[in-house]
């Protein structure tokens, strides 16, 4: 076993935007160790440690040298490897080329079965790991990907890079790795901090490469994000009970904008806090990378953190620096607030109809009107009184408007949010606001659904619209795109049903398509009625395999044609229930019921001669009567356990029917009169579930 030493590969470059730093930092360590693995040189831990300057990989471990390997591989017997003259055949050829030699180098051995076969002896020297270093390196730098980012070329080759490369550090050890990229070759020597230490930095040891990082004012990503943290905990406590908003998309950018942190704290006017906070900490985050300081009760301060990579000694300066420029960027803010109040919301929703909602669905005043309609039918079903089914005509009438206000104009994430605080100051009840404010939600998978039932009638309103308008012009989400996020649009509508009662999902999909065909949009009203049934019917089946619902029993509710949420999941549940309650039962029956399904002749219909029965068919006919009426009561209860627990009791009879009775009976009325009996038998069975799904093997 070779001697080990660590091993280094560090990428200096200009600032790196954070984007593309961090997706670099998730592919240098795979790139490296991979290359390592397949050069067959052992290591170690391989650690990334990134900064706005620097890209590198840390490797613990790394041999000096590769292993000699001595490899013998036995092939086929050597009377097929080699024909009667003794020249080898195709089998040896191939055997040959799969070991790496030619066949001629082939040798011929008794092995320890007696037989004679021919083995491949192949021996791979040693290999010093230096050489070997070097190739992976260079190859490693130029297989890095910057998807979305252009990359750059500089000096006289034509490598590139995110952003220019300035130096590169690469040891084994203490011994330079000879590394050659664009014109830049490696050394022992890495860079400090731009302004704390700046200039070139020796790294004497691989192992000593952190130490010197940290002693030229240089912290890995995750030293950075403890100490901000740290910094940021301060803040709060030394406020009593302060909560600072570090949304984590924009503190890793944070994280990666600096090498050696300051947590700062610094102020904008108190005019400002009479704008939308939402806003005001939009612009603060998106714009500037601040963070928001709210107090103890939640409510939005004047103060907001910064976190610089300055000298920590003119904090005073850095501070009033982002004070000045923070305040210009909240001016335009509250500018465009007070402009936007002083227009009537009215005059936004007609503006609606010079922005496209797409292409061959038409304008977004076009899809307002169509969720007016909807989300009074959805208010109307869930249950509510003409002042509830009002609110929700109204909020949908309005859900839209700030999309062409000047603020949203500038700041899209607050879509809805500002047009609630417009709906408010233009005197609209809360309830009419709230929905507005809540309607685009749920916008992800644990997203909060809209609080009140107005809000989730429009959002259903929403987002069905849009559902439906995709698949009537034929582009619905395929397995790798889902540009216009239907599938999100449907689980949010799903989830939201599942709060209201009462509401008739198949009969709302056909009046959002029926909208769509008055307006004047060519496409096949049933077929497509039909493709958004089905869509629904996998949205379901996934959210209940998700909540543990075995896949036969969710494949036995499908076939019903229930796409209701309540109703669906209800039954999905009920049906799982009993079946882990009695699986030995609803196994039986669920292989009786396959078996009578197979048997039955729809055409003979269900009427029972009873002259004809003898003791168990008359048994299951009076089973069946009496299963019928149960179900039927069950089911109208919405009890499907009830339902359930009626199919339940068939089991005995059928089993004797079987057991007892030659259905196929040579006598044609006998014969016919049995096949009705089971018609009659599978159609207890036809509003519950298709119970034999359950015998089938998945």
């Amino acid at each position: 076993m070779a001697d080990t030493k660590d091993f280094l590969l560090e990428i200096g470059t200009e600032e790196m935007p954070s984007a593309p730093l961090m997706n670099a930092s998730g592919q240098l360590g795979k790139l490296v160790a991979a290359g390592l693995d397949e050069a067959g040189l052992p290591h170690g831990e391989v650690r990334v440690i990134s900064s706005p300057r620097r890209l590198a990989a840390l490797v613990s471990d790394v041999a000096t040298a590769t292993d000699e390997v001595h490899e013998v591989r036995r092939g086929p017997a050597a009377s097929i490897a080699f024909d009667e003259s003794g020249e080898p055949t195709k089998a040896a050829a191939g055997f040959a080329r799969k070991c790496g030699i030619d066949a001629s180098e082939l040798v011929r051995r008794v092995d320890s079965d007696g037989r004679e076969y021919v083995f491949a002896e192949r021996s791979v020297p040693s290999a010093p790991a230096l050489p070997i270093l070097s190739s992976l390196s260079e190859r490693v730098i130029g297989s890095l990907e910057w998807p979305n980012y252009r990359s750059q070329r500089w000096g006289s080759t034509h490598a590139t890079f995110v952003r220019p490369i300035r130096w590169i550090c690469s040891l084994l050890g203490s011994e330079v790795v000879p590394v050659s990229y664009a014109d830049v070759v490696s050394s022992n020597v890495t860079r400090g901090h731009r302004v704390l230490a700046p200039g070139e930095h020796l790294v004497a040891e691989a192992s000593d490469y952190e130490r010197v990082l940290e002693g030229a004012f240089v912290l890995s990503a995750e030293r950075r994000a403890e100490a901000i943290r740290a910094g940021i905990a301060q803040v709060e406590a030394e406020r009593g009970g302060a909560h600072v908003d570090t949304p984590k998309r924009i503190f890793d950018e944070v994280v990666n904008l600096c090498e050696w942190p300051t947590v700062l704290v610094g102020t904008f006017d108190e005019e400002f806090l009479a704008v939308p906070h939402e806003i005001i900490c939009e612009s603060m985050l998106s714009n500037q990378r601040y963070f928001p300081v709210y107090d103890a009760s939640g409510t939005l301060t004047r103060e907001f953190v910064v976190v610089s990579n300055a000298d920590p000694r003119v904090s005073a300066t850095v501070v009033a620096g982002n004070e000045k420029v923070v305040r210009a960027r909240l001016d335009d803010a509250k500018f465009f607030y007070d402009e936007d109040l002083k227009r009537p919301m009215e005059e936004f929703v007609d503006r609606l109809g010079t922005v496209t909602f797409q292409e061959r669905l038409g304008t977004m005043l076009q899809k307002v009107e169509r969720m007016e309609g909807l989300a009074a039918v959805v208010a109307r079903q869930a249950g509510q009184d003409d002042d509830g089914v009002s609110a929700a005509s109204r909020a949908a009438h309005l859900a839209k408007a700030d999309l062409v206000s000047q603020a949203v104009v500038e700041f899209t994430n607050q879509q809805g949010v500002m047009g609630g605080y417009y709906a408010a100051a233009a005197g609209e009840s809360e309830e009419v606001c709230a929905a507005i404010r809540e309607h685009y939600r749920p916008r992800f998978a644990g997203d909060e659904l809209p609080s009140g039932v107005c809000g989730r009638c429009v959002a259903i309103a929403d987002k069905l619209d849009t559902v439906c308008g995709i698949f009537a012009i034929d582009e619905p989400p395929t397995g790798s795109s889902d540009p216009y996020a239907v599938r999100r649009a449907a689980i949010g509508i799903i989830s939201m049903l599942r709060t209201l009662p009462g509401c008739n999902l198949r009969e709302l999909i056909g009046l959002s398509l029926g909208a769509y065909a008055a307006q004047g949009l060519d496409f096949d009203l049933e077929a497509v009625s039909l493709s958004v049934v089905k869509f629904f019917q996998g949205r379901l089946s996934a959210i209940a395999k998700d909540e543990g619902v075995r896949p036969d029993t969710i494949e036995a509710v499908s076939s019903v044609g229930v796409i209701d949420p309540i109703e669906f999941m209800a039954r999905a549940h009920a049906l799982e229930d009993a079946r882990s309650q009695s699986p030995e039962l609803f196994d039986a029956l669920a292989t009786a019921y396959a078996r009578a399904a197979h048997l039955t002749d729809a055409s003979l219909g269900t009427e029972v001669d009873e002259s004809l029965l003898g003791e168990a068919e008359r048994a299951l006919l009076e089973a069946c009567g009496s299963g019928s009426v149960k179900v039927d009561s069950a089911l109208a209860q919405k009890d499907f356990s009830g339902a359930l627990a009626a199919l339940a009791e068939l089991k005995t009879p059928i089993d004797r029917f079987f057991d007892d009775v030659l259905v196929m009976d040579e006598d044609t009325a006998v014969r016919e009169n049995r096949l009705r009996l089971l018609n009659r038998f599978v159609e207890v069975f036809v509003g519950v579930a298709d119970i034999s799904a359950l015998s089938r093997k998945k």
